[in-house]
């Protein structure tokens, strides 16, 4: 007897009626997503700190910037402040322009110069008195203020653990109210963990008063997780 080869799409059929018993048997599955969060008082501050002057020269301009700049950062290390947690940033010379009107061109009439530094802050209770330091050493902007953990993690696993419960909690009522029977944990994926968000502040030092007082707050760290479990029947 002469065998004929199957064509493809017959050897295709004949392989999925194979499977699809064995897909049909697969226990249903519940998808759940669960948001947890955790909060903590803060326990570090980083700001951004900055120097600004404008002069008839770029060079002249550059130097009033350095020295400020420079004594700044001296008051920062006597204050305790460790060297890892000073970096010089956001370097920025350019020209100002003078009259601009129609029947002139415009010319540079002097430079701007700028420059900062981005400061973590250990100890909060110095935070206001730094600031009123180095706002008569020479800084005269402040770019940015955030509070944060210098050791987020154990608050961050607080706020993972709160995700998992809540995603079974809900699963555990979905499999209730629908007449089934929560089973096995089929797979569990972290979506995101979110930290707290710098408070942006952009000002300058002299709409500032002589003494700032600062209040930390709590910060709030979310995680959202999300679980896939088999449903059985009823018990």
């Amino acid at each position: 007897m002469r065998l004929v080869p199957l064509a493809p799409l017959a050897l295709a059929l004949a392989v999925s009626a194979l499977v699809a018993p064995v897909a049909a048997d697969a226990a249903p599955e519940l998808r759940v997503t669960g948001t947890g969060s955790a909060t903590a008082a803060p326990d570090m501050a980083t700001l951004r700190l900055g120097v600004g002057h404008e002069a008839d020269t770029a060079a002249e301009a550059m130097a009033l910037v350095s020295d400020d700049l420079g004594r700044v950062m001296a008051e920062l290390q006597a204050a305790g402040i460790e060297a890892r947690d000073i970096q010089t940033s956001g370097l920025n010379l350019s020209p100002v322009w003078g009259d601009r009107s129609e029947d002139k061109r415009p010319r540079i009439t002097g430079y701007s110069a700028a420059n900062g530094v981005t400061v973590r802050v250990r100890e909060l209770d110095g935070l206001g008195p730094l600031l009123d330091t180095v706002i008569g050493t020479g800084a005269n902007t402040l770019d940015g203020l955030s509070f944060g953990l210098q050791e987020p993690g154990p608050v961050m696993d607080e706020a993972r653990r709160a995700a998992v419960a809540e995603a079974r909690r809900k699963a555990e009522l979905f499999a209730s109210a629908s007449g089934q029977s929560l089973g096995s944990l089929v797979s569990l994926v972290e979506q995101g963990a979110n930290q707290p968000r710098p408070m942006q502040m952009k000002m300058s030092f002299e709409s500032m008063a002589d003494s700032m007082p600062m209040a930390e707050g709590e910060l709030e760290l979310d995680a959202t997780v999300t679980m896939v479990f088999e449903l059985g029947d009823a018990e």
